[in-house]
């Protein structure tokens, strides 16, 4: 360290006031309180100020709702009558199974009825009601694939774009692209859910390599949602100040002695960010200033649906002030239902059905759902053949494994087709045999509604261009534009 006989940086931030008193109570000022930029990163500096996109890009921002465990593509989203035919006889192929101990041959078909939703007449499960309302304006992506056939490999795939961890996730890509509308908000927010972390916890919503600045800010499930939002009395006022400027002259020095440190520059500019926050973080959680109307309209007012649309209106109120990336996070393993799936599935679906279904209307009413891309979906489905077909409960108990072969989720807006369903499964809902969307193509695709170019979206590390999508492969799914 710099400093030999004054008080150490690393204490001093982890001393009697801590990082977070740091950050809140030391940086309120904008301006004059970071790094020289000049020294950072060999030149480069990295902010959060918009920047220019590669191309025209329709969407602005993105909400993604992710339904950890792997929802029943085959109950909810995609009809299988052959399923329905062969219902409890021998399955006439060959299954990937993932949990060979408990797996069956025994053919289950979809336990509830399917409609046509909409002017478009997309076929959904009974299951969804809300969700079949706004068929009209989704694509609904019928042959999703990853093939990594268990929870970990499947979400890293669909997060960070490989099946290993220790790399930057989508938001943090898009944020690193396109910096933020909002410079008193994160550019990219994490909702995680009362119930714990999704499997793989903050691999969810990481930098990976990027620069800190692009790592997903996580608000909690429950207030206060963002820790030591007040400063302490203590430093309020001309104390304050004090303290304003004696670490300012700690970054400085600090930096000047460590120049080309890019987390460095991230670091003091996440506090700096912190302390903006102050003020705009409250405003935008709180949701005391909708209407009646809006909290009924995302189930607030109902028990089942309370916690996910509390969480589904703070993502609209934070996109409509320029963060640029949310996720939303369903707890531990609860769309995993290898049994008790006649259960456990439609107390799932009873909890964010109608919250996700008001999301994209909200964003409609108000001209955001334009530019603001909406995801619902998981990293896997699911089998179609009996799992743990044991005991007297018989079917009572029964689940499905996982299925990462083939699978459904729907997009929404953002330049997205409205009221269109892309790709198939096969007969049984086991492969995706229709129209293929690889987890980079779907990347590659997004990215391109941002204005992004897969190849171009890149960032030096140890001498080599890493980017998001490393598949050569990898195609922009013209079709499910508009």
């Amino acid at each position: 360290m710099f400093m030999s006989n004054r008080l150490d940086r690393r204490t001093f931030l982890h001393g009697a006031y801590g990082v977070g008193g740091i950050a809140l109570a030391t940086l309120l000022q904008k301006e004059g309180l970071l790094a020289n930029p000049a020294l950072a990163g060999g030149g480069q500096h990295h902010d959060l100020t918009p920047k220019p996109a590669h191309h025209f890009g329709r969407a602005k921002a993105m909400i993604s709702m992710f339904m950890q465990g792997g929802p029943s593509h085959i109950d909810l989203f995609e009809p299988k009558p052959e399923l329905i035919r062969l219902d409890g006889k021998d399955f006439p192929g060959e299954v990937k199974y993932d949990d060979a101990a408990g797996a069956s041959r025994e053919v289950m078909g979809p336990q509830w009825k399917f409609r046509p939703r909409g002017q478009s007449g997309i076929e959904m499960s009974d299951l969804i009601p809300y969700m079949g309302s706004i068929a009209d304006e989704m694509t609904l992506i019928r042959s999703m694939h990853t093939g990594v056939n268990n929870h970990g490999q499947s979400i890293y795939a669909l997060m960070n774009g490989q099946i290993v961890g220790g790399r930057p996730t989508l938001g943090s890509w898009i944020t690193y692209g396109l910096g933020s509308e909002n410079q008193d908000l994160p550019s990219y927010v994490a909702l995680t859910d009362p119930r714990g972390l999704p499997v793989l916890g903050v691999d969810n919503f990481s930098n990976g390599w990027l620069p800190s600045l692009y790592q997903g800010t996580v608000v909690r499930s429950k207030e206060p949602r963002i820790l030591n939002l007040d400063p302490p009395i203590s430093l309020r006022g001309e104390a304050q100040n004090r303290y304003l400027n004696f670490v300012q002259r700690l970054n400085r020095e600090h930096a000047d002695f460590h120049p080309g440190e890019t987390d460095l520059e991230a670091r003091i500019q996440s506090f700096e960010l912190a302390a903006r926050m102050q003020t705009a973080a409250k405003e935008a959680l709180d949701i005391s200033q909708e209407s009646q109307a809006t909290l009924k309209l995302y189930g607030i007012d109902k028990a089942p649906t309370e916690e996910f649309g509390k969480r589904c209106l703070i993502a609209r109120r934070l996109i409509e002030r320029g963060v640029r990336f949310v996720s939303l996070f369903t707890g531990n393993q609860t769309w995993d239902h290898h049994s008790s799936i006649l259960t456990g599935l439609p107390t799932a679906c009873l909890q964010v059905d109608q919250p996700a279904a008001a999301l994209v209307l909200d964003l409609k009413q108000r001209g955001l759902l334009d530019t603001t891309i909406v995801h619902w979906g998981g990293e896997m489905g699911r089998l179609p053949v009996i799992q743990n077909r044991a005991g007297a409960k018989g079917r009572a108990n029964v689940g499905r494994d996982h299925n990462t072969y083939g699978f459904s989720m729907w997009v929404a807006g953002g330049g997205f087709r409205a009221g269109h369903v892309h790709g198939a499964t096969d007969e049984f809902g086991h492969h995706a045999v229709k129209d293929v969307v690889n987890h980079y193509d779907y990347h590659a695709t997004l990215l391109h509604l941002f204005g992004l170019d897969a190849k171009t979206l890149s960032y030096k590390r140890n001498g080599t261009d890493q980017v998001l999508v490393e598949n050569p492969q990898a195609r922009i799914v013209s079709e499910l534009l508009a």
